[in-house]
């Protein structure tokens, strides 16, 4: 009675058997592919971590993608186009070539720029001074494509920032942020008018902060942006990501000139000068600078040796002129001053780049080296004198003005002051001085600037010869 259990196991052994063999073995209607295999035994042989790295995963369809757009929307409406007009009276070439002698005619002259809505209620627009320099009129043009004839409100060139108004409603401003903040590295984007195509925007990185030592400008304090500045873009936005006004747009730089196009070397004035530029534009009709009263001279490898001061960094304090601010805080000559309310000073052209663009009254903490060794001293900026009547210093000037030079000069490496006006039939116009003229020197002596000139006359020479620049042209005025 033992032969049924047997014959059960032998079949059951063969039901488990054939079912073990069909799973192990490929099914030709669907065969393992070689590739397959092939790629299994790579997966085996790769370390665990090169396993676990996540796919990228596309955005899902329907969701919002990246843009500047929602906040260039609110931004745009604040960036204006400007167009300038000026008059400029020429001779005909043809009328006197034959005798018919000089027939002035006039020519209108026409340029573009770009300006920031900063005061919805009042209409104040922020711009560069170079757009509406010497312009007999200017328009401004809303990018909702309104027009309005702008008033001048003021102007400073050697920061190259101006404030016009239009008289306007339904304006959008924008908030101005602290340029302090900016870092480089941080993104921004500049909207403007570029070669009058209208309304562009171009983005970038703050490449730079506290740019200076360009040729040709004046008190320089730029933020540098790789975003592109065009011919055209002068005097618009520089915005952060959240729409706010970092930088007025003032200049780029390209070795083949402005027209050739845009290199990543863009240049904007920080929203924080503006702002004070602003300020004084509207308060007193100028901006008043400080000064601290002294001549300062770059720091040569002699001179550093001469004075023992260790570095050939500074501006090395040459004079000290009486009742400044540099009196007052105890600087004295063969002092060196580094740093100016903790900003490094390197040159003498830094020191007097500073001192231009702190306001009046302003309390400067100076870094000085005196003997070898380092000192703090303190001192308040007093509004510096911008012109001077030549009469007061010498009768030999009597109907001449003279007025600093303007910061453009000095950046050209020129030091002096300018003649600003000539009285006619005055004494000054009888000795052939001329508006515009520049003095270099006074009996072959050097004038840094207008404290200098004051100085050196002070000391009343019996002779007074003057060296002027005048055009392309130098040389000797004897003043009698």
């Amino acid at each position: 009675m033992r032969t049924l259990p047997l014959v059960s196991c032998l079949f059951c052994a063969a039901l488990v058997g054939g079912a073990t063999a069909h799973y192990l073995a490929p099914t030709p209607s669907n065969p393992r592919p070689l590739a397959a295999l092939a790629q299994s035994t790579v997966d085996a042989a790769l370390p665990a971590k090169a396993m676990a790295e996540p796919t990228p995963t596309p955005t899902p369809v329907g969701a919002p993608m990246p843009s500047l757009a929602p906040m260039l929307e609110r931004v745009t409406p604040a960036v204006v186009n400007i167009y300038t007009k000026q008059v400029v009276r020429v001779n005909n070439p043809i009328a006197e070539f034959f005798g018919g002698g000089r027939f002035p005619q006039e020519r209108v002259q026409q340029s573009l720029g770009s300006g920031v809505i900063v005061d919805a209620t009042r209409g104040l627009i922020l711009t560069n001074s170079h757009v509406v320099e010497g312009a007999d009129a200017v328009s401004v043009t809303l990018s909702d494509g309104r027009t309005f004839e702008a008033q001048p409100v003021g102007a400073d060139a050697d920061t190259d920032v101006a404030v016009i108004r239009i008289n306007a409603t339904n304006l959008n401003a924008l908030s101005l942020a602290d340029s302090q903040q900016l870092r480089v590295g941080d993104y921004v984007v500049a909207v403007g008018n570029p070669f009058g195509l209208g309304q562009t925007v171009t983005s970038g990185i703050v490449s730079a902060v506290g740019r200076s030592g360009l040729t040709g400008l004046g008190y320089q304090n730029f933020i540098q942006t790789d975003a592109s500045i065009n011919p055209g873009n002068s005097g618009g936005a520089l915005v952060n990501l959240r729409g706010e006004l970092v930088g007025i747009n003032a200049a780029s730089f390209n070795p083949r000139g402005s027209n050739a196009g845009n290199i990543g070397l863009g240049f904007a004035i920080p929203s924080n000068l503006a702002r004070e530029v602003m300020r004084q534009l509207m308060a007193y009709g100028e901006v008043r600078r400080g000064s601290l009263g002294l001549d300062s001279r770059d720091v040569t490898p002699d001179l550093a040796k001469q004075f023992d001061l260790g570095t050939a960094r500074g501006a090395l304090v040459a004079r000290v002129y009486r009742g400044t601010p540099a009196e007052a805080a105890g600087l004295q000559p063969g002092d060196l001053i580094v740093s100016v309310n903790s900003q490094r000073v390197a040159s003498a052209q830094e020191l007097h780049n500073i001192e231009g663009l702190l306001p009046v009254g302003q309390a400067v903490h100076l870094g000085v080296v005196r003997n070898g060794k380092p000192i703090v001293l303190n001192a308040t900026l007093k509004a510096q004198a911008k012109e001077i009547d030549g009469g007061t210093l010498d009768p030999r000037l009597t109907g001449a003005t003279f007025s600093e030079l303007p910061e453009r000069y000095r950046q050209q490496g020129l030091r002096g002051v300018v003649v600003s006006k000539v009285a006619a039939n005055s004494r000054a116009a009888r000795n052939d001085l001329d508006n515009g003229d520049l003095v270099l020197a006074i009996n072959r002596r050097q004038v840094s600037d207008l404290n200098d000139f004051r100085a050196q006359l002070g000391a009343k020479p019996q002779r007074l010869a003057l060296v002027l620049q005048r055009g392309g042209s130098r040389g000797e005025l004897e003043m009698r």
